[in-house]
């Protein structure tokens, strides 16, 4: 039987790279963005219906949520896999505790208003890209957009928040994106401590593009190369200068509106 674990991760804050690193172990799978929760909450609201309820059935509905996660990747070769979905998110979270005992999260976090940046750069970069497909037009008008209430940034914060407030801090492992890019050697075996998996000696230069299993994202869905790493080296020096560049980027107004949602940070 495989052994699962969850990838939560704030958009732009280190998911991919993460992934094409531990990638190069034979016996670990990061996946890319998984339907695997979303699957799980969809089956599990099937228990409101009249028809569930008139016929409550829950042995046969066990049978086939325990199982899921196990048949979904049943050929994988992967010993372990690393799902990246919400997980932490309150009713994703609950139903995952309802088909596996133990839970162990990666969380990666970064600057809110670095995410914001690093979306609105690839968006100047690339015209394809899902934030120019908004109504929004001014930065401040896109980086809204990006902040509401139902987009990827927001559920992962509340995932996130969720975690650190309700959750036994056994569960979860925060992960600093400027820490990977710092030192992506002791992050990467820190985060092998923490799921108790037997260290791998990974290359951190000539990293390969991200794929799992021969698979690699379509971007043509969200905008050509928003899940491109670059491959010759982890560089700390790009990762600071962009830092200083986020002032060039956004407006003072949008940086002062959303820096304090970095909440991790004091925790």
């Amino acid at each position: 039987m495989k052994k699962f674990f969850c990838l939560h991760g704030l958009p732009r804050a280190g998911n991919t790279l993460l992934g094409s690193i531990i990638n190069q172990n034979p016996k670990v799978a990061v996946t890319a963005n998984s339907i695997i929760a979303d699957m799980l909450g969809e089956l599990y609201m099937l228990k409101n219906t009249d028809i569930f309820k008139n016929f409550p059935d829950h042995k046969s509905f066990d049978n086939v949520t325990k199982s899921l996660i196990q048949k979904y990747y049943k050929d994988w070769p992967q010993e372990f896999i690393i799902d990246r979905s919400p997980w932490g998110v309150p009713i994703n979270l609950k139903f995952l505790k309802e088909v596996q005992d133990e839970i162990k999260i990666i969380v990666l976090v970064r600057d809110v208003p670095e995410i914001l940046a690093s979306f609105i750069k690839h968006s100047k970069k690339e015209s394809t890209s899902f934030v120019n497909q908004f109504e929004a037009k001014t930065i401040e008008e896109k980086c809204d957009m990006l902040m509401n209430q139902e987009g990827q940034i927001v559920k992962e914060l509340i995932g996130i928040k969720h975690l650190l407030d309700h959750q036994p801090k056994e569960m979860y492992h925060i992960v600093e994106y400027n820490d990977l890019c710092d030192d992506p050697k002791g992050t990467i075996e820190g985060i092998y401590d923490f799921l108790g998996i037997y260290r791998f000696n990974h290359r951190y230069n000539r990293l390969d593009q991200f794929q799992v299993n021969g698979m690699k994202y379509d971007d043509n869905i969200v905008g050509q190369n928003l899940h491109t790493i670059e491959t010759n080296s982890i560089n700390s020096n790009n990762y600071n200068e962009f830092k200083e560049n986020v002032n060039d980027i956004l407006p003072k107004s949008i940086i002062e509106k959303y820096n304090n949602l970095n909440f991790w940070k004091v925790k």
